[in-house]
Protein backbone atom coordinates (compact mmCIF):
# COMPACT_ATOMS: atom_id res chain seq x y z
CA UNK A 1 0.00 0.00 0.00
CA UNK A 2 1.27 3.52 -1.07
CA UNK A 3 2.08 5.49 2.07
CA UNK A 4 1.15 9.40 1.57
CA UNK A 5 4.12 11.88 3.75
CA UNK A 6 3.44 15.33 5.08
CA UNK A 7 6.64 16.43 3.02
CA UNK A 8 8.52 13.57 0.56
CA UNK A 9 11.77 15.12 1.63
CA UNK A 10 11.02 16.54 5.19
CA UNK A 11 14.39 15.66 6.86
CA UNK A 12 12.70 15.55 10.02
CA UNK A 13 10.18 12.94 9.02
CA UNK A 14 13.33 10.94 7.65
CA UNK A 15 15.41 11.22 10.58
CA UNK A 16 12.82 9.40 12.85
CA UNK A 17 13.77 6.14 10.67
CA UNK A 18 17.14 6.71 11.98
CA UNK A 19 17.23 7.42 15.60
CA UNK A 20 14.98 8.96 18.65
CA UNK A 21 14.82 12.66 18.68
CA UNK A 22 14.37 13.88 22.03
CA UNK A 23 13.09 18.05 22.33
CA UNK A 24 12.01 19.82 24.93
CA UNK A 25 9.15 22.26 24.42
CA UNK A 26 10.09 25.96 25.01
CA UNK A 27 7.06 27.19 27.13
CA UNK A 28 7.88 30.57 26.02
CA UNK A 29 7.54 29.70 22.89
CA UNK A 30 4.16 29.09 22.56
CA UNK A 31 3.54 31.91 24.69
CA UNK A 32 4.82 33.99 21.74
CA UNK A 33 2.28 31.74 19.38
CA UNK A 34 -1.03 33.45 21.06
CA UNK A 35 -2.32 34.95 17.22
CA UNK A 36 -1.83 31.39 15.92
CA UNK A 37 -3.78 29.89 18.61
CA UNK A 38 -6.36 32.70 18.10
CA UNK A 39 -6.40 32.33 14.23
CA UNK A 40 -6.72 28.48 14.96
CA UNK A 41 -10.11 29.26 17.01
CA UNK A 42 -11.11 30.84 14.80
CA UNK A 43 -10.95 28.37 11.95
CA UNK A 44 -12.10 25.76 14.22
CA UNK A 45 -15.19 27.33 14.78
CA UNK A 46 -15.93 28.18 11.12
CA UNK A 47 -14.73 25.39 9.83
CA UNK A 48 -16.02 22.99 12.45
CA UNK A 49 -20.01 24.55 12.10
CA UNK A 50 -19.58 23.85 8.02
CA UNK A 51 -17.94 20.07 8.75
CA UNK A 52 -20.94 19.11 10.72
CA UNK A 53 -23.49 20.78 8.08
CA UNK A 54 -21.70 18.72 5.41
CA UNK A 55 -20.87 16.00 7.71
CA UNK A 56 -24.46 14.83 8.25
CA UNK A 57 -26.13 13.38 5.35
CA UNK A 58 -22.45 10.94 5.76
CA UNK A 59 -23.49 10.32 8.56
CA UNK A 60 -27.05 9.60 7.84
CA UNK A 61 -25.64 6.98 5.34
CA UNK A 62 -23.80 5.35 7.81
CA UNK A 63 -26.30 4.93 10.60
CA UNK A 64 -28.40 3.09 8.52
CA UNK A 65 -25.46 0.77 7.03
CA UNK A 66 -24.95 0.04 10.75
CA UNK A 67 -28.55 -0.44 11.38
CA UNK A 68 -28.91 -3.05 8.75
CA UNK A 69 -25.60 -4.87 9.97
CA UNK A 70 -26.11 -4.82 13.36
CA UNK A 71 -29.59 -3.34 14.53
CA UNK A 72 -28.82 -3.09 18.28
CA UNK A 73 -26.43 -0.45 19.34
CA UNK A 74 -25.88 2.82 19.55
CA UNK A 75 -24.26 5.28 16.25
CA UNK A 76 -22.64 7.53 18.23
CA UNK A 77 -20.10 6.70 20.89
CA UNK A 78 -18.21 8.88 23.36
CA UNK A 79 -15.09 7.77 25.37
CA UNK A 80 -13.32 9.72 27.92
CA UNK A 81 -10.16 11.12 26.52
CA UNK A 82 -7.15 13.42 28.02
CA UNK A 83 -7.33 16.76 26.46
CA UNK A 84 -4.98 20.07 27.18
CA UNK A 85 -2.56 20.03 30.16
CA UNK A 86 -4.00 16.81 30.96
CA UNK A 87 -7.73 17.69 31.28
CA UNK A 88 -10.08 14.90 30.79
CA UNK A 89 -13.31 14.84 28.13
CA UNK A 90 -15.96 13.25 26.37
CA UNK A 91 -14.66 12.41 22.81
CA UNK A 92 -17.84 11.36 19.84
CA UNK A 93 -17.13 9.19 17.47
CA UNK A 94 -18.94 6.70 14.91
CA UNK A 95 -19.04 3.07 16.37
CA UNK A 96 -16.66 1.22 14.09
CA UNK A 97 -16.49 -1.88 16.74
CA UNK A 98 -18.41 -4.25 18.18
CA UNK A 99 -21.09 -3.73 21.24
CA UNK A 100 -18.90 -5.65 23.54
CA UNK A 101 -15.20 -4.38 21.95
CA UNK A 102 -13.83 -2.90 25.43
CA UNK A 103 -14.62 -6.27 27.35
CA UNK A 104 -12.55 -8.27 24.10
CA UNK A 105 -9.57 -5.91 24.45
CA UNK A 106 -7.63 -7.29 27.25
CA UNK A 107 -7.38 -10.19 24.92
CA UNK A 108 -6.29 -8.79 22.35
CA UNK A 109 -3.23 -6.77 24.06
CA UNK A 110 -0.61 -9.18 23.33
CA UNK A 111 -0.95 -8.98 19.37
CA UNK A 112 -0.61 -4.48 19.76
CA UNK A 113 0.95 -4.12 16.23
CA UNK A 114 2.26 -0.02 17.38
CA UNK A 115 4.70 0.32 19.81
CA UNK A 116 4.25 2.51 22.71
CA UNK A 117 1.64 4.09 24.81
CA UNK A 118 -1.55 3.02 22.10
CA UNK A 119 -3.50 -0.31 20.81
CA UNK A 120 -3.52 -0.81 17.00
CA UNK A 121 -3.95 -3.99 15.33
CA UNK A 122 -4.93 -4.03 11.59
CA UNK A 123 -7.03 -6.63 11.50
CA UNK A 124 -8.91 -6.39 14.73
CA UNK A 125 -11.69 -8.66 15.20
CA UNK A 126 -13.80 -6.52 16.81
CA UNK A 127 -14.04 -4.04 14.18
CA UNK A 128 -17.59 -4.16 11.94
CA UNK A 129 -18.22 -4.43 8.19
CA UNK A 130 -19.31 -0.84 8.09
CA UNK A 131 -15.92 0.50 10.76
CA UNK A 132 -13.58 -1.11 8.69
CA UNK A 133 -14.68 1.18 5.61
CA UNK A 134 -15.47 4.23 8.07
CA UNK A 135 -12.28 4.08 9.64
CA UNK A 136 -10.28 3.64 6.06
CA UNK A 137 -12.36 6.86 5.61
CA UNK A 138 -11.53 8.43 8.62
CA UNK A 139 -15.49 8.86 8.72
CA UNK A 140 -15.84 7.63 12.36
CA UNK A 141 -14.11 10.96 13.19
CA UNK A 142 -16.49 13.29 12.08
CA UNK A 143 -18.62 13.69 15.70
CA UNK A 144 -15.52 14.69 16.70
CA UNK A 145 -16.57 18.13 14.93
CA UNK A 146 -18.38 18.96 17.69
CA UNK A 147 -15.73 18.45 20.45
CA UNK A 148 -14.44 21.57 18.25
CA UNK A 149 -17.27 23.75 18.57
CA UNK A 150 -17.17 23.20 21.88
CA UNK A 151 -13.68 23.97 22.34
CA UNK A 152 -12.58 20.70 23.61
CA UNK A 153 -10.65 19.78 20.73
CA UNK A 154 -8.99 21.42 17.71
CA UNK A 155 -9.41 21.04 13.82
CA UNK A 156 -5.67 20.31 13.64
CA UNK A 157 -3.21 19.02 16.78
CA UNK A 158 -1.85 15.46 19.10
CA UNK A 159 -4.51 13.10 19.19
CA UNK A 160 -6.24 12.67 22.55
CA UNK A 161 -5.23 9.38 24.55
CA UNK A 162 -7.24 7.39 26.39
CA UNK A 163 -6.85 7.90 30.19
CA UNK A 164 -5.01 4.17 30.48
CA UNK A 165 -2.49 5.12 27.88
CA UNK A 166 -2.00 8.82 29.63
CA UNK A 167 -0.98 6.88 32.94
CA UNK A 168 2.39 5.40 31.15
CA UNK A 169 3.42 8.56 29.80
CA UNK A 170 6.62 9.54 30.85
CA UNK A 171 7.45 13.83 31.48
CA UNK A 172 8.67 14.05 27.48
CA UNK A 173 5.56 12.30 26.17
CA UNK A 174 2.93 14.23 27.64
CA UNK A 175 4.50 17.75 26.03
CA UNK A 176 1.94 16.66 23.25
CA UNK A 177 -0.83 18.11 25.09
CA UNK A 178 0.69 21.33 26.03
CA UNK A 179 -1.92 22.35 23.27
CA UNK A 180 -5.54 21.21 22.78
CA UNK A 181 -5.88 17.79 20.90
CA UNK A 182 -7.04 17.93 16.89
CA UNK A 183 -9.03 15.50 14.87
CA UNK A 184 -5.96 15.46 12.51
CA UNK A 185 -2.41 16.42 13.03
CA UNK A 186 1.27 16.20 11.43
CA UNK A 187 1.24 12.01 12.33
CA UNK A 188 -1.90 11.53 10.62
CA UNK A 189 -0.50 12.74 7.82
CA UNK A 190 2.94 11.70 7.84
CA UNK A 191 2.25 7.46 7.85
CA UNK A 192 -0.60 7.09 10.09
CA UNK A 193 -0.55 3.67 11.92
CA UNK A 194 2.94 3.05 10.13
CA UNK A 195 4.26 5.48 12.83
CA UNK A 196 4.86 4.14 16.26
CA UNK A 197 4.22 5.77 19.48
CA UNK A 198 7.92 7.21 19.83
CA UNK A 199 7.58 8.65 16.36
CA UNK A 200 4.00 10.26 16.62
CA UNK A 201 4.92 11.71 20.11
CA UNK A 202 8.45 13.41 18.06
CA UNK A 203 6.01 14.40 15.17
CA UNK A 204 3.55 15.84 17.76
CA UNK A 205 6.28 17.60 19.72
CA UNK A 206 7.52 19.09 16.28
CA UNK A 207 3.86 20.31 14.86
CA UNK A 208 3.86 22.28 18.46
CA UNK A 209 7.00 23.97 17.90
CA UNK A 210 6.68 25.15 14.30
CA UNK A 211 2.77 25.69 14.49
CA UNK A 212 1.88 28.42 12.42
CA UNK A 213 -0.89 29.78 10.33
CA UNK A 214 0.47 28.10 6.95
CA UNK A 215 1.20 25.03 8.57
CA UNK A 216 -2.20 24.20 10.15
CA UNK A 217 -3.59 24.99 6.69
CA UNK A 218 -1.04 22.27 5.40
CA UNK A 219 -2.33 19.97 7.10
CA UNK A 220 -6.06 20.49 6.96
CA UNK A 221 -5.63 19.84 3.02
CA UNK A 222 -3.74 17.20 3.58
CA UNK A 223 -6.31 15.81 5.84
CA UNK A 224 -8.58 15.94 3.33
CA UNK A 225 -6.70 14.59 0.41
CA UNK A 226 -5.74 11.37 2.37
CA UNK A 227 -9.93 11.23 3.16
CA UNK A 228 -9.84 10.60 -0.54
CA UNK A 229 -7.07 8.68 -1.04
CA UNK A 230 -6.62 6.62 2.29
CA UNK A 231 -3.15 5.84 3.43
CA UNK A 232 -2.26 3.58 6.49
CA UNK A 233 -5.42 3.93 8.43
CA UNK A 234 -7.21 0.67 10.50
Amino acid sequence: MEKESYVADDPFVKSLKKKETIVLINQELLKRKRATFAFKRIVDLVGGAIGLVVATPIMLGVAIAMKKEEPNGPIIFSQTRVGKNGKTFRMYKIRSMCLDAENKLEELLAKNEVQGAMFKMKDDPRVTKVGKFIRKASIDELPQLWNVVKGEMSLVGPRPPLPREFKTYSSYDKQRLLVKPGCTGLWQVSGRNDVHFKDMVALDVEYIQTMSIANELKIIFKTIWIMIRPNGAY
